[in-house]
């Protein structure tokens, strides 16, 4: 029987309903593109960490912990104050991209624990220091560091060294649709009593002050007495905060205050850091409305903890009239939700059996859920400027994404950081929907349709790639991801929702004909793209023009097309089991594969090839001006990804679609140059099955021998990037007496290209390592146990591809899990975070890992697409063998 979330997960589609309300605040909204009115795109400087508590966004709004409408109008989230620190801890602090000798970071210590697809049990974890924030000190420090050091972390400083913290957990529950309870409970891990105040914080996002008339009605919020807090919306409606024992309300206005930021008289009397003042100030009445009314308010709580000990406060925020007992029922509806939330994963997580993994796998899914963010932009508005603005508005000599004037976005999305990428990035987004669709296949599926739509996608088919630029190509896996969410939700459901298929299908058409009008240059089928997600991975910065001119046609960009192309074939033979006309679109993309293959090993017709015979390996073409090509022998992830390109037609569904199957077998009897290229079409596999693949068995196992080679790319947490072959023999380019150099780098990146916050040579990234156990697993799916390679290579092991891919997927999984050394590799030499117990069964989903380590690197709550991590743990229960786990581990 379907749980009671389940239940509500279909109740409806969109995200209203029970899915209305939710953590859709941002983490961080200055330092962001959307806030830059800067003539120069200077997005960083715009608006900074110290501007942020007293200037009103435009677009969005952060908060720590916090939920919002879906929307953004109506925001809650939690402020604190040690008694220590010169501002409220009201957001979370980190350094901006140039402060950064890594590029942006956050400096704080925070956990997404729970979280129910419709946000009706969520839980997070916040750790606040008990002595002073150490800002100064962070950004002191780090600006002495250069790119070959490590990143300078919150833990370094030593503030957490004798438990000088508080634990805060932040969690919510709704008794409805639009009724929260909420309860704040912090944990005095001193052996001291320590104050805390503890501010629950509910305000207006600012529409009323940009000048636009039908924006004009500035909403109201009204205290009563200390304990109620009245919310008048005109769109949302009236609702109420109930603050159960308060020590008071605190009103100021989600204003700007210009006279601290620009020297110019404020509009507001009680502007947006109010609160903020009065708090720190001791409680200088001044600084806050005692009318008790704004758009800001604060029920403000001071508590003094003793040692070891706790205090939690409640409240709840509701369209219902709670006269008489607001809190009568609270206990009761939050056990109910609690176990709502662990039935609902009880049946989803009923494969696992391991306490560790099923632990992993919770945060994984609570970390997809938290980070979805209410996403709003209109990009010509933002190049025009507002009516009215706190300070005069000069103008963009820099018109960031002027080509993109046509894309209006208003969207609960999924973010890959809310603190560090609080935007969409399109190629990330497609595997969030992997994970996301186990969860709420609704919410996948909404995802992948929202930015292919006419707002999104460029009226030429291009998909948006990121705020800061638009224009910035991604990897084209968003068919891949449509086909995977399809086959989720159909397992799930038991039927394929084929009319989503079709209206994803559309658009993707015109994606596809963008990729083969602007980046097949020479139209001989070989791609380009530019860096393609993989930022500094190549010896020149393949998003610019090349320094000597010509051209790079790229391995990873062809295979990613070959890929593209399979999708898109499979797509159309499952849309014409209904609708057969559809036969046709598979026959196109069928032949339209058979060319790029054709085109991998015989570029243009000039006996070149992407394919190395000496090393048996994929390399990128540098086309020169003086009409050279040469082969970039870079072994890296870019010769890896022609394994994508694989798809299993089997006998059946071939019989089903006789228009397309005559086409097939017309095109193999007439074109035998084309059919030589694909890997044993005419020999059924296991169960009936016929491949399609740009690499047949020999070149197969030449990959994959050196992809499982321990001295090249198989560390012992997954594929690696770039091949540590290039650690002792880097790849050298001379140019005009000049040495361009790609050398093995496992951990942050050394170089500053794409904001020196990425690195490609060399650590692990979970979403190449599942597209490599995906495509590993449709090959097994054809050859079956007959095929055997060696894993790891120079072993003597034998096995077959599903063994070696089981052995894979648990590298990856083990990033996660305390070996039998005591460590979690991910947290690398922390001490704290490997063996204190109060950091015990908290994870942090990195968004890479050291080649060699494991460490967690870059974005810390990247659970984007490193949430795979909890795909991959069903896989590894889907595919090996009973016991073996245990096994394993004590080997």
């Amino acid at each position: 029987m379907p749980t009671a979330e389940r239940e509500r997960i279909y109740e409806r589609a969109d995200n209203k309903g029970w899915k209305k309300w939710g953590p859709y605040l941002s983490e961080r909204a200055w330092g962001s593109v959307r806030e830059d009115y800067s003539p120069y795109g200077d997005a960083w400087n715009y608006v900074t960490h110290d501007m942020a508590r007293s200037r009103a966004y435009r677009w969005g709004e952060e908060g720590i912990g916090g939920f919002s409408d879906n929307k953004g109008h109506i925001c809650f989230s939690l402020a604190f104050w040690n008694h220590k620190d010169n501002i409220i801890k009201e957001r979370l602090f980190g350094l901006s991209g140039p402060e950064g000798n890594h590029g942006e970071d956050v400096k704080e210590l925070y956990y997404y624990l729970d979280s129910t697809p419709t946000h009706s049990y969520m839980k997070m974890l916040y750790k606040y220091p008990q002595q002073e924030f150490p800002y100064n000190r962070l950004v002191i420090e780090t600006s002495r560091r250069g790119r070959h050091d490590p990143e300078f972390e919150l833990l370094d400083t030593g503030i957490f060294d004798r438990d000088e913290y508080f634990d805060i957990f932040i969690e919510y529950a709704k008794a409805d649709q639009n009724d929260w309870l909420v309860t704040v409970t912090a944990h005095n891990r001193s052996a001291q009593t320590a104050p805390l105040t503890l501010l629950p914080t509910i305000w207006f996002r600012n529409t009323w002050a940009w000048g636009y008339e039908q924006y004009n009605a500035r909403p109201m919020l009204n205290g009563i007495g200390n304990k109620q807090i009245e919310v008048n919306h005109k769109q949302l409606g009236k609702y109420k905060l109930y603050c159960e024992d308060a020590d008071a309300l605190l009103f100021c206005d989600n204003d700007t205050n210009t006279d601290r930021l620009y020297g110019r008289p404020n509009v507001a009397k009680y502007p947006k850091d109010a609160i903020n003042n009065f708090i720190v100030s001791g409680g200088k009445k001044s600084f806050i409305n005692p009318n008790q009314i704004g758009t800001k308010a604060s029920a403000q709580y001071t508590r003094q903890i003793p040692a070891g000990g706790s205090v939690t406060i409640r409240l709840r925020f509701s369209d219902q009239t709670l006269l008489s007992q607001p809190f009568g029922d609270f206990d009761e509806i939050w056990n109910k939700r609690l176990q709502e939330a662990d039935a609902f994963y009880g049946e989803l997580q009923k494969n696992v059996t391991d306490p560790e993994l099923l632990s992993i796998q919770r945060q994984a899914y609570a970390g997809m859920l938290w980070n979805k963010q209410f996403y709003y932009y209109n990009v010509n508005e933002w190049l025009k400027g507002d009516p009215k603005m706190p300070v005069p508005f000069q103008g963009r000599v820099y018109a960031r994404n002027e080509g993109w004037r046509h894309m209006y976005t208003a969207n609960i999305l999924s973010m890959p950081d809310k603190w560090e990428y609080p935007w969409f990035a399109a190629w990330d987004l497609a595997f969030h929907t992997l994970t996301l669709a186990r969860l709420d296949p609704h919410f996948a599926k909404r995802q992948l349709a929202v930015i292919l739509r006419e707002y999104y996608m460029h009226p030429n088919g291009q998909i948006p790639a990121y705020e800061w630029n638009f224009g910035d190509v991604n990897p084209p896996v968003h068919a891949w991801a449509t086909w995977k969410v399809y086959e989720i939700d159909r397992d799930l459901n038991g039927v394929g929702d084929v009319g989503f298929l079709e209206r994803v299908f559309h658009k993707l058409l015109l994606n596809f004909t963008w990729w083969v009008n602007r980046k097949d240059v020479a139209g001989n089928n070989i791609f380009g793209g530019g860096f393609l997600g993989l930022d500094n991975i190549g010896v020149f910065d393949r998003s610019q023009p090349l320094p000597m001119g010509g051209r790079i046609e790229q391995a990873d960009g062809t295979g990613w097309m070959a890929m593209y192309t399979l999708n898109m074939l499979r797509i159309a033979c499952e849309i014409s089991l209904t609708r057969p006309s559809y036969q046709d679109m598979a026959s196109k993309f069928f032949e339209h594969f058979l060319h790029i293959a054709s085109a991998m090993n015989n570029l243009g017709k000039q006996n070149i090839s992407l394919w190395d015979e000496v090393d048996q390996f994929y390399y990128d073409v540098l086309h020169t001006p003086d009409q050279n090509a040469r082969l970039l022998k870079i072994r890296s992830m870019v010769g890896l990804i022609p394994l994508f390109a694989v798809e299993i037609l089997d006998e059946e569904l071939l019989s089903k679609l006789p228009d397309f199957k005559r086409r097939v077998e017309w095109v193999l009897t007439n074109r035998p140059d084309l059919a030589s290229l694909i890997s044993r079409w005419h020999e059924p596999g296991k169960g009936e099955t016929h491949l399609l693949s740009l690499l047949r068995g020999h070149r197969m196992k030449m990959i994959l021998k050196r992809m499982f080679d321990e001295t090249e790319f198989l560390s012992d947490y997954g594929i690696r990037a770039l091949s540590k072959y290039h650690e002792q023999t880097p790849y050298q380019f001379e140019l005009n007496s000049e040495i361009f150099q790609v050398r093995y780098v496992p951990a942050e990146s050394e170089m500053s290209m794409f904001g020196g916050n990425s690195n490609w040579r060399g650590p692990i990234w979970f979403p190449v390592n599942f597209l490599l156990v995906d495509a590993l697993l449709k090959f097994y799916q054809y050859y079956g146990d007959d095929f055997e390679i060696e894993y790891p290579t120079n072993s003597g092991q034998v096995m077959s591809i599903k063994e070696a891919t089981v052995l894979l997927t648990e590298r990856l999984i083990n990033i996660f899990r305390r070996g039998a050394d005591g460590r979690v590799p991910a947290y690398g030499y922390d001490e704290k975070m490997q063996h204190d117990k109060n950091f015990q069964g908290l994870y942090l989903f990195y968004e890479y890992f050291h080649g060699d380590l494991g460490a967690g690197l870059g974005a810390n709550h990247q659970t984007g697409w490193t949430g795979l991590v909890a795909d991959l743990i069903e896989y590894w229960y889907k595919y090996q063998p009973e016991n073996a786990l245990t096994e394993t581990i004590d080997k």
